[in-house]
């Protein structure tokens, strides 16, 4: 029976239109409208047909799963190929929703690449952020592609975990205010101008056991809703989020995926979600084979669906045809599968997608593959942060400098997973013979990237198509002379001929820069990062710590350059640097930023996004672990210490991070008290008080002191870049709402309560210059997700009184 063409009718409201395409539907459309296909089940690379297409065409999947190829003129020309056999081809000419990875750049070869979330994280910087999402937003819809999953809202609290580089880090107010800058910048106002932000993975993610991927979360519901479902929440209140993606984690004992718990009561009932849940690729397979929580494949799309997962990606296990059999034997409700069809139908009009289904027709690469390309270069400098500086740094230009270490001459680890390098590597691995199956692989798929991808190592693919440089490239066009030796790899020791090389460039120079840390790869090559690539032990490999101490029995002075994504524990070798410098995976640009700092160019400005614990023996270890927990916890009479072989306090703390120059806070103001219903003004003064220009954040930190639930010791509430000249000064304002402090009272319910509350502001999390107290007043109020605040605005005054907003509510 052909459309009656009802929900054309671009006058009805998206979800009418829903509703009346929903009813035209068989079963099994239904089933396979929330069901991803790999793009060579309709259409082969080259335009041509499978074999397969008749088939998949007669089911009519909703959903095209991630693809890449290495320019965006035949990724669009597939993209548009794709959509014209779904249109033409199907009964009913359902456009298909065609998803990407777009973590840090679109995952497609001819765009640009930006730092890791993590060092996007270390600038502080949400309003790059959102400029970054809104350059990949642009990007995604001139090929045709309106789903991206991301971007990533966990929290990382265990850096045993091998993806924290994909995370904002630890704290859940940063973390928020960089995936709302996200979310915003990607859909835009106007969702038939953007594409859909995935916020990944919900929830609990970031805290596995064992710190070992895909291992359960253990959290009670308070905890998951005040900290993990934070992001998430402040993204679906301030920007409209438009999907979420499940965790692979048990959540109370129940994977996440088919938790009603998680998905319907605490996603929708509670935080106001209104848009599509996202699978995790192979997560019902997992449900089933993993977790052993569902009998059989149609056991898993039963319980799913029922629970609201929407969709499945990347192809059908538990749901499509296994889907129809449940609801056929009456296992499972046609009305769970109505509810999720209608929601992806939905998002469908919401796109626009049923009037402008088709890519940009002409493109013009050059221009695409310089997009963005300063943007990248500035947050790759804003992302640099110095731990420690003892009077050695901004090295001079005449100095003769030793570049040591597996990082020296790297290129490809500037390129983690999630970044299309990365991607590229892995695929052309896969195909000629190498094992991997994140995505799960079919027998298409090699004949696929056999015709897409040529072999090309990817150290050459970076440099070729992305520009991209080694940190020994850019010392030498810095300084008067420079060698490098690489002298091991990430965790190979070399041996004593090598260590011998690298003693004698050290003996030679003047300054060694010993470029140490970590690399994350998809399963193939070494690494010490990645997903499914977790570490029990987090300190720097042995291979390193060797060539560190050789180097340093020189006596030269020394500065190390951390390469990493997560923390890594110091050897004191490294500690004992004269200066120590964390770059996180920055993409083309990350060493040219490094170099920039260690020669003063760019005067460093990042802050640490995650705390660097002295011992793997301390993790979790995160400044807003609840007062009378670990660090936090008062010490008993005539005890000096937590531990007795070490302190407990992490060796270099959130929010950490140092200047070629000093500022000063001075002159904090704020109101006495504010009502449960109300806010308050806080303000203090930032002045430069050394001799060149500098940018430092202002950070606004808060403790709750409520009675019956344990509240964290500290909580963020506010931040703001400042960039100042010598001398300079400028007042900064945070606005801070009581609704900003909710939490989940002793009785299970979100509140606002009467309490003194601490305040400083500080330039990191451990130090209070200026604090005061202010008194929370009035009667408890109960606050739904709507009524919340979840961001301080915060506003710069400079000395001629002209400001600047900095709202990201």
């Amino acid at each position: 029976m052909p459309t009656d063409g009802s929900h054309l009718d671009t006058s009805l409201s998206h979800e009418e239109r829903a509703d009346l395409l929903l009813a035209q539907l068989t079963l099994r459309e239904k089933a396979h409208q929330l069901v991803s296909v790999p793009p060579w089940f309709l259409v082969l690379a080259d335009g041509s047909a499978p074999a397969v297409r008749d088939e998949w065409l007669e089911r009519a999947p909703g959903h095209i799963s991630n693809f890449g190829v290495d320019d965006p003129a035949t990724q669009a020309r597939i993209v548009g190929e794709l959509q014209r056999t779904a249109i033409e081809g199907t009964r009913l000419g359902i456009p298909l929703l065609i998803h990407i990875e777009a973590l840090n750049g679109l995952l497609a070869g001819g765009h640009m690449v930006f730092p890791t979330p993590i060092g996007l994280a270390a600038t502080w910087s949400p309003e790059l952020v959102q400029e970054m999402a809104d350059t990949i937003r642009k990007q995604m819809i001139r090929v045709g592609v309106r789903q991206a999953l991301s971007p990533n809202m966990d929290i990382a609290l265990d850096p045993r975990w091998g993806r924290v580089h994909e995370t904002y880090g630890e704290d859940p107010y940063l973390a928020a205010a960089l995936s709302v800058a996200y979310t915003r910048g990607l859909q835009s106002d106007d969702l038939t101008k953007g594409a859909i932000a995935t916020a990944k993975h919900f929830v609990g993610y970031g805290l596995p056991t064992g710190g070992m991927n895909l291992s359960s979360y253990e959290g009670g519901p308070r905890r998951t809703r005040d900290l993990f479902a934070y992001p998430f929440e402040a993204a679906i209140q301030l920007a409209g989020l438009q999907s979420v993606m499940n965790s692979y984690a048990d959540v109370d004992g129940v994977p996440a995926a088919a938790n009603p718990d998680v998905l319907t009561t605490l996603l929708r009932d509670t935080l106001g979600f209104d848009g599509f849940v996202s699978s995790d690729y192979m997560t019902l397979e997992h449900i089933h084979t993993r977790q052993r929580a569902a009998a059989s494949p149609g056991d898993a799309g039963r319980l799913t669906i029922a629970a609201g997962l929407d969709t499945e990606f990347p192809v059908p296990y538990g749901y499509g045809d296994a889907l129809v059999g449940e609801v056929e034997a009456a296992r499972a409700d046609i009305a769970h599968v109505d509810r999720s069809v209608h929601r992806v139908l939905t998002a469908k009009f919401r796109l626009g997608l049923f009037e402008s289904p088709y890519p940009q027709e002409r493109i013009e690469l050059a221009a695409v593959a310089a997009e963005g390309a300063e943007l990248s270069r500035e947050l790759a400098r804003r992302s640099v942060v110095l731990l420690k500086n003892d009077g050695l740094l901004p090295l001079p230009a005449t100095a003769k400098v030793a570049v040591i270490g597996p990082h020296a001459d790297d290129v490809k680890f500037q390129f983690p997973t999630y970044t299309y390098p990365a991607f590229r590597d892995m695929t052309t691995f896969m195909t000629s013979g190498g094992m991997g199956n994140m995505v799960g692989v079919d027998p298409g798929m090699a004949a696929w990237n056999s015709s897409l991808f040529s072999p090309t190592p990817v150290d050459e693919f970076v440099r070729e198509r992305l520009g991209a440089t080694s940190l020994a490239d850019e010392i030498a066009a810095h300084a008067a002379a420079a060698e490098h030796v690489r002298g091991s790899t990430l965790t190979t020791d070399f041996g004593d001929d090598a260590i011998a090389q690298a003693v004698t460039a050290a003996e030679a120079s003047d300054v060694v820069v010993l470029a140490l840390g970590g690399a994350s790869l998809w399963f193939n090559g070494e690494r010490t990062e990645g997903e499914a690539s977790d570490s029990a032990d987090i300190s720097l490999p042995a291979a390193q710590q060797r060539l560190a101490e050789a180097v340093a029995a020189t006596g030269k002075p020394i500065i190390v350059v951390l390469v990493q994504g997560r923390a890594y524990t110091l050897p004191q070798v490294v500690q004992d640097a004269a200066g120590l410098v964390v770059s996180s995976y920055g993409g083309p640009f990350g060493p040219a930023a490094v170099a920039d700092v260690l020669f003063g160019d760019v005067n460093p400005s990042g802050k640490l996004p995650y705390s660097i614990p002295r011992h793997t023996g301390q993790i979790p270890v995160y400044h807003h672990q609840r007062y009378g927990t670990g660090y936090r916890n008062p010490l008993p009479p005539d005890v000096d210490r937590h531990y007795l072989d070490m302190p407990a306090t992490p060796l270099y703390t959130f929010g950490h991070g140092l200047s070629y120059t000093e500022f000063a806070l001075t002159d904090l103001a704020a109101d006495a008290s504010m009502p449960t219903d109300g806010s308050t003004e806080i303000a203090a003064t930032i002045r430069n008080t050394g001799d060149r220009p500098g940018s430092t954040v202002v950070q606004l930190y808060v403790r709750v002191n409520t009675a019956g639930a344990t509240r964290p010791a500290q909580q963020l509430a506010g931040f703001t870049r400042v960039s100042l000249e010598p001398g300079e000064s400028q007042r900064v304002t945070f606005t801070l709402a009581a609704a900003q402090l909710g939490y989940t009272d002793i009785a299970g319910e979100f509140v606002a309560e009467p309490a003194p509350v601490d305040v400083w502001v500080s330039l990191n999390a451990e130090t209070r210059p200026l604090e005061t107290v202010i008194e929370v007043t009035g009667p408890k109020r109960a606050l739904a997700s709507d009524e919340r605040v979840f961001l301080a605005a915060a506003v710069v005054h400079s000395t001629e009184n002209e400001s600047t907003g900095r709202s990201f509510e």
